[in-house]
Formats: C-alpha cells, structure tokens, sequence
C-alpha cells in the first residue's frame, strides 16, 4: 500500500479541499479534525469508541502492533494501546469495534494481490479508561475459501458480531463473511457471500441496518441483508455518499450514534472529515441545514469553483492509479 500509494499522495497535493467541510475545532466532538500525532503517517482505518465518546482509534499500515485513540475535539492523541501477543504485523489496513465491546484489527493487506496463504485479525477488549498501556490480543489466522486476497475493509457486525472483510483484487471485489464465531486455536475460512466494488475500508452503521463502503473517489451506504448461518449481504444497491475528495481515501467509519460518517485519509497530519448522513440530525436534534449562498449551496459561486478544483483532482488522481496499477502488472511479469 505505501508504495502503491506515493503517486496518490503527488497527485492529492494539486487538490483543494472544499472550504465548506471545514469545522472549528476543539469545540464539539464528532466533527472534523486533524490527526496532531506526528507517530501516525499512514492511518489505515478508522472506528468510534463505544466507551469513550468524541475518541477514534486509528492506526498505520505499518509493521508496528500500535494502536492510537485521537479526541476530535483537539486531533490530540489521548492513547496509545501497544498489542503483545500478536507478533510482528504486516500490513494492517482495518480496524472496528464489535458488540462485545473488543476492538478488532485486520492485518489484512496484501500488495501482491495474493502472496500471502493467510491473513490475520487481532482482537482485544477496549480499555475503561484512556492511556498508554500495553493490551493482550488474540491472534486469528484468516483464509480465504477462493483463495489468498489482497483487502483494506474490515468490519463487525454490531448485533450478531460476525467479522466481514472486503477485498480489493484488481478484478473486482468481494464481501467474505468469517465463521459465526472467529477460533483462536484453528484457521477461520472466509467466504465469499456477494460482489463489492473496489474499495479501501468500510463500517456498520451501529444499529446494523446499514453498510457504508468507500474507494478512492466515492462511497456507497447499502441496506443490510442477514443472512442466517452463511452470513449477511448487500440488500440493495447502495446509495452515493457524498464522500470527500481526498487524496490518500483510507478509511470510513460511523459517528457513534450513527447520524454521519467519518472519512479518513493517509499522510502526516491528516484530517479526518465528517458527513452527515442524508435526513440525519446534528448531534443537537436539529436537522442539518444548509443556508442560501453557502459554500456547500448548489448556487453559490464558491460551490462551482470547488467542483472545478474536484474535478481537476479526480482527473489527476484517476491517471495516478492507472499508472500505479500498471506499473505493478509489469514488475509482476519481470
């Protein structure tokens, strides 16, 4: 992912973000905020505390089994979780929290779209009470039933608790739901239950009626279908999120009480952007408005200048992936 990911990066520096995403900070929780913590270059994932409100952990792809709490109300790191009892990760991409309360990590990604026989997901309880401490997690192996995978979504399910991953092959995607219950002691086969599209991470909405997916430039929320023993799926065909443009589109994840979405994104100090959620209220009970002339109106001058610079950017941004995925098709082939 770093690698693939450095002409992404190039490419996000010639974007604006629209100026009518923007909150002040420090003030309410929820809201948009900037990751302070120079330690997290790269967060991967993205998921609300259930014991803490206003709290997000996060963390990066790389190599070390850490794991940060940021407060939006400041962007300050208010904990640091250091994982033993899980070796030394490889890629992690997801994070979530499920109904038992125990935040799950998806050591998931695969650069190679399928070097690896097996994948792993780590699985420890939230702490009481924020801080650095060490925390003792399980270790799940994870199998695919069509065979090894390269993916950057995982997610709970906040009422049943099955785990679901998200792949992202260049062929397409697939949504892979785990055994009803993950073992410890064995391998956890994955599989497939219905057709995603190409995306880099995803959550449940925490009542679970809903599942939001999201790539590079867009997102998708989907009604829930249970599924029985095999799992749930897609119950629909999704309606478009008015994702923001962002260049390093990492992660997703429901406010608390699920009345917006959290998108997140890669490089030093980046922000973390909310969205409502359409007929949603503001956590104050009011509806969302947008008034007469705001940047974020169909009419404002400042709105059509912002879909210019989006436009811009996607272009660049779109020929920045053509060329990163033909790049690895022919190191594949030497």
């Amino acid at each position: 992912m770093r690698s693939a990911l450095c002409a992404l990066g190039a490419a996000a520096a010639l974007v604006l973000l629209p100026a009518g995403l923007a909150h002040a900070e420090g003030q309410e929780p929820d809201r948009d905020f900037t990751i302070e913590d120079s330690r997290v270059t790269e967060s991967s994932g993205l998921a609300a505390s259930r014991a803490h409100p206003g709290i997000y952990w996060t963390h990066n792809d790389q190599d070390a089994p850490l794991i940060y709490g940021i407060d939006s109300r400041t962007g300050k790191t208010v904990a640091t979780l250091t994982m033993k009892g899980v070796g030394t990760p490889r890629d992690m991409e997801a994070i979530a929290v499920g109904p038992d309360g125990d935040i799950y990590v998806g050591d998931i990604g695969d650069n190679l779209d399928g070097s690896w026989d097996h994948v792993w997901i780590y699985r420890f309880p939230e702490p009481k009470e924020l801080g650095d401490r060490t925390v003792a997690a399980k270790q799940y192996v994870v199998k695919y039933a069509d065979g090894p995978r390269n993916a950057e979504a995982l997610m709970v399910h906040p009422k049943t608790g099955r785990v679901y991953i998200a792949s992202k092959n260049e062929d397409g995607g697939g949504l892979y739901a785990g055994p009803e219950r993950l073992s410890s002691s064995g391998t956890n086969v994955f599989r497939k239950v219905d057709e995603v599209p190409w995306v880099t991470d995803g959550a449940f909405s925490p009542d679970g009626g809903r599942l939001v997916l999201r790539g590079y430039f867009s997102a998708k929320e989907y009604a829930w279908k249970e599924g029985g023993p095999g799992g749930g799926g897609l119950g629909d065909d999704g309606t478009a999120v008015g994702a923001p443009f962002q260049g390093q589109a990492e992660s997703v994840t429901y406010t608390r009480d699920g009345s917006a979405f959290m998108f997140g994104s890669e490089g030093r100090d980046s922000r973390v952007l909310r969205v409502e959620r359409p007929g949603a209220e503001h956590p104050s009970g009011k509806p969302k408005e947008t008034p007469g002339g705001a940047p974020d109106s169909p009419s404002s001058p400042a709105a059509e200048g912002e879909k210019g610079n989006v436009t811009v950017g996607f272009l660049v941004l779109a020929g920045a992936t053509i060329l990163v995925v033909g790049v690895k098709r022919l190191l594949r082939r030497d």
